[in-house]
């Protein structure tokens, strides 16, 4: 029984041997045949860089621009109806004018109305040009018989020889005034000829 037991035991210590012996060389085996390598590990990626900031936008406030006035429309008062009355025409009543007393006797020169005017009063400068012709005037005789005022009727087609002639006179002629049936003295007027002529 011992002899038994122990070639069992004998037994079983090659069994195991050869079992873990064979092991050992498959397992070693098996694991020259793998190829092997280190696997090396990439490197982590850079971490990103934040993006770069927006550039700084000025924002200027908008100009202060004052409201317009406030403009009050005025209130149009409507004035209250007037209801005009009509005046009556005034008519004016004018007095006929006085009548003229009625001239009893005209106004007579005093001398010759010939020598008012003489040719020693032809103007010289109408004399050198030769200018001759008949000068018509009419007188306005005062109470006092004077000539107050004198005005060319027909010309003589010279104004030196017109103008000569009214001025001469009212410094000559002299009248005695006209009258009315009374006897009194009135204005009157006269009127007359004179003629330029250059003498030979």
């Amino acid at each position: 029984m011992v002899a038994i037991a122990f070639v069992a035991i004998f037994h079983a210590i090659i069994g195991y041997a050869f079992i873990t012996g064979l092991a050992y060389n498959v397992v070693k085996k098996v694991a020259e045949d793998l190829k092997t390598f280190d696997v090396q590990e990439e490197p982590p990626p850079p971490p990103e860089q934040p993006p770069p900031p927006p550039p700084e936008q000025k924002f200027e406030p908008p100009p202060m621009v004052a409201p317009p006035p406030i403009v009050q429309a005025p209130v149009m008062v409507t004035p209250p109806m007037m209801q005009t009355v009509e005046k009556a025409p005034v008519i004016h009543v004018e007095a006929p004018p006085a009548p003229k007393p009625s001239m009893a006797s005209p106004p007579q020169p005093k001398g010759r109305p010939q020598s008012w005017l003489t040719t020693d009063d032809y103007p010289s400068s109408a004399m050198r040009e030769g200018v001759q012709g008949v000068t018509g005037y009419r007188l306005e005789i005062g109470v006092d018989g004077k000539a107050t005022n004198c005005s060319v009727t027909s010309s003589s087609g010279s104004s030196i020889l017109d103008e000569t002639t009214c001025r001469l006179l009212l410094r000559r002629a002299r009248f005695t005034p006209a009258k009315d049936a009374g006897g009194n003295a009135m204005p009157s007027s006269y009127s007359g000829r004179t003629r330029w002529q250059i003498p030979e």
